[in-house]
């Protein structure tokens, strides 16, 4: 089973007497209770957009956020922004790093670990003092990244970008991220809106194509017009943030969808639950 440490993801930390309760009022997803348990969510503008998504860990002191790095400090000053009287300690964790072991029975490594709860595939996270994985066999981390992109899970500041999209445009109704019977939270009324007249019309999802994947932030093109950019990819497969309704017309028109001229075929993940134009039907 190989195991990865995540450069790109940082950790922060939540405790106090009140942290259940204040990260309950903030993010889209119900806090977890139990020790080991984890949750995936995000905290938003008050317009519904992302300022960063994270998997939130209960642990016996608190709460872990596994986030991506450079939302980090934007979410570290938000959440001290809303703190106001609340019994609550938050800071980062600079000793700690994320790593992620996939693909089989679980590795020997001696650390707090957690299930992805996006998705049973993307396997079981731990954090690990910094010092302790580098004595650790690793694999490249551009190993687990191919992994992800082949399940077709976007990530936070490739695939779309912070403020400025909405949790359905990054499938977060999808992997378990938005948690439609909670109480309210900052952007809940922009998401239950979105939810309950089925507006997200821009969507995440994978891209079959030849050859290595054009880079990142590039345009997907549909007729000479801009319908969407790409975001991570490797050599046959990308993930793209793209119109679907532009996307349907450019099918029924016969226009080839591309990117820097390398012709990108839409697919759908097996987890989501919304159909693509020219796959086959959602569940």
């Amino acid at each position: 089973m190989p195991i990865a440490v995540l450069r790109e993801r940082a950790l922060a930390r939540v405790a106090g007497a009140d942290a259940a309760h204040f990260l309950d009022n903030l993010i889209t997803a119900r806090t977890p209770v139990e020790p080991g348990a984890a949750r995936y969510g995000a905290l938003l503008t008050p317009q519904g957009k992302i300022v960063a998504d994270m998997i939130v860990v209960a642990t016996e002191g608190g709460f872990r956020l596994d986030v991506p790095r450079l939302a980090l400090a934007d979410l570290l000053k938000r959440l001290q922004l809303y703190r106001l009287r609340a019994k609550v300690e938050i800071g980062a964790l600079d000793d700690l790093v994320v790593a992620v072991a996939w693909g089989g029975s679980e590795p020997l490594v001696d650390a707090f670990a957690y299930d992805d709860p996006r998705l049973a595939a993307l396997g079981r996270r731990f954090l690990l003092p910094a010092a302790e994985a580098a004595n650790i066999e690793m694999v490249p981390e551009a190993e687990w990244q191919a992994h992800r992109i082949a399940l077709g899970v976007p990530e936070g500041g490739t695939d779309f970008l912070y403020g400025d999209a909405f949790p359905h445009e990054a499938d977060m109704d999808q992997l378990g991220g938005i948690d439609f019977d909670k109480g309210c939270y900052v952007g809940q009324e922009i998401v239950s809106r979105m939810q309950h007249r089925g507006t997200a019309r821009t969507r995440i999802i994978p891209f079959a194509l030849c050859g290595p994947a054009p880079a990142e932030g590039t345009p997907i093109l549909a007729g000479g017009k801009t319908i969407g950019r790409l975001g991570s990819g490797v050599d046959g497969r990308a993930l793209g943030l793209v119109r679907l309704d532009r996307l349907e017309d450019a099918r029924a028109g016969g226009q080839v969808v591309e990117a820097d001229g390398a012709a990108l075929v839409a697919e759908r993940p097996q987890w989501a639950h919304f159909a693509v134009p020219g796959t086959e039907s959602a569940a």
